[in-house]
């Protein structure tokens, strides 16, 4: 599994991994090049003991030869049998060639006849005086096979590191997500709380540099906790408190409309009749919104859904008589079975056909779709021009182009229950038959849910 970067134990991997190759690789580079320095001493030093040994067998072999103008030329005596790397030349006061190894030619080193070290890009040679400087024996040492010495020992050296670098990248990362573990969980179990989900954080063993944070956490959900329950209860409350008095102030309105007689006072008494319509609606929804707040939205027995949407549509068609609904259902539907609160769902979806019923165009039928995998449709036509982003109807007293009272909070509430039941609702718009827009809120219940 890959590490972001992004995270806390990506970075610390990565920079660790990166500190880690370059010191390995400058450890191997300073060995190789001590190495390397240790190598010419020992070469150096053998070079210099076989051309100090080899000089008085030379220079007896030398005057034991028939001296003639050709240089002579030691014969191998396993010829082909090992790799030789040393060759010698010994030659006379004039710089002349007089005996050689049989694996070097009769032309002389570059090196000049002087005792002591001397190098070119190709050789190192060693020179030793014999017979009052008559004679000089120069012993050379091919610089290929310092080199190829040098490499074979580098190969040697980073062939190891190439495997224990990945194991040590492995090992770091293990060991970093092993101790960032509960960082991780911190992280995850903040991100979770929600204003549906302010239960304290309760995680143990946490490192000493985070162990405070839960406990300031927990102390703020605890305040947002008593903060949002006290704003739901006094939302509620005052609704309930605010209902019977505006039930009856909307009956005696209602009876003195219908006493008064000139053209203006009824004209008033219609006026507020129709704000207190809509405060009582408004008080309803402020209600529902209240209630799906709570977490309603589950239960632990299933529902059938198909029986629920007759009875609901049924009783909507009874109070508003003027609506025209046509139910549809998928081929073999007989149940449509999920845990979910009747309450809770009479609630969406009769927000849903007074949406559809509010905001469609006037005389033509509300279309309720449901289908074997969960999604109820509600569909309207439009006769006016929706919003370019529809999904703004999801927020709050957020409406439509209508005339008709409305609160602005009934898609806000099906928004809200529907998470509460682990559902979804999709707000888009459609092609109708006959090239007329329409306007489908959908509601989507999975077909297993979390317990």
């Amino acid at each position: 599994m890959l590490i972001k970067t992004e995270s806390l134990s990506g970075r610390l991997v990565l920079s660790i991994s990166v500190l880690l190759m370059i010191f390995w690789t400058a450890g191997v580079g300073l060995a190789i090049h001590v190495m390397r320095g240790e190598f010419d001493e020992v070469f150096d030093s053998a070079l210099q003991e076989t051309t100090e040994r080899l000089a008085p067998l030379v220079v007896d072999d030398y005057f034991r030869r028939d001296t003639g103008s050709e240089p002579g030329q030691v014969p191998a005596l396993n010829p082909g049998k090992a790799d030789e790397y040393l060759t010698y030349q010994v030659r006379d006061q004039s710089g002349r060639v007089v005996l050689h190894s049989h694996n070097v030619g009769a032309e002389p080193y570059a090196a000049p006849l002087q005792p002591g070290f001397w190098s070119d890009g190709e050789r190192r040679v060693f020179t030793v005086a014999t017979i009052s400087e008559s004679l000089f024996i120069q012993v050379s040492d091919s610089l290929a096979h310092r080199r190829e010495a040098t490499l074979e020992s580098a190969v040697t050296l980073s062939l190891p590191i190439l495997l224990l670098l990945p194991l040590g990248m492995l090992a770091t990362r293990w060991i970093v997500i092993r101790a960032t573990r509960p960082v991780s969980a911190l992280g995850d179990a903040i991100s979770m709380r929600d204003g549906t989900n302010l239960e304290p954080i309760s995680l143990a063993g946490l490192p000493t540099e985070i162990e405070a944070i839960p406990g300031s956490v927990n102390t703020l959900l605890e305040r947002l906790q008593l903060a949002l329950q006290a704003e739901r209860e006094l939302a509620a409350n005052s609704a309930h408190e605010l209902r019977t008095p505006l039930a009856g102030a909307l009956a005696q309105m209602e009876l003195l409309a219908g006493q008064v007689t000139l053209p203006d006072d009824k004209l008033r008494a219609e006026r507020v009749l129709e704000a207190l319509r809509r405060l009582q609606l408004m008080l309803e929804k402020l209600l529902q919104l209240s209630r799906a707040e709570a977490g309603i939205g589950l239960s632990k027995t299933p529902v059938d859904l198909v029986g629920l949407v007759d009875l609901l549509v049924d009783g909507f068609q009874r109070s508003n008589p003027q609506a025209v609904v046509d139910l549809e259902r998928a081929p073999g539907l007989g149940e449509l079975l999920r845990p979910i609160d009747p309450d809770a769902f009479a609630i969406a979806f009769n927000n849903l056909l007074e949406n559809a019923l509010r905001y469609g165009a006037p005389d033509q039928a509300i279309t309720v779709s449901l289908s074997g995998d969960g999604r109820i449709a509600i569909t309207n036509p439009v006769s006016t021009a929706l919003e370019a982003d529809v999904e703004v109807f999801r927020q709050r007293f957020k409406r439509g182009q209508t005339t008709k009272p409305g609160s602005g909070l009934g898609l806000a509430i099906v928004d809200k229950l529907m998470t509460q039941m682990n559902g979804s609702m999709t707000l888009q718009v459609v092609e109708l038959p006959g090239g007329q827009k329409g306007f489908e809120c959908a509601m989507r219940f999975p077909p297993s849910l979390p317990a």
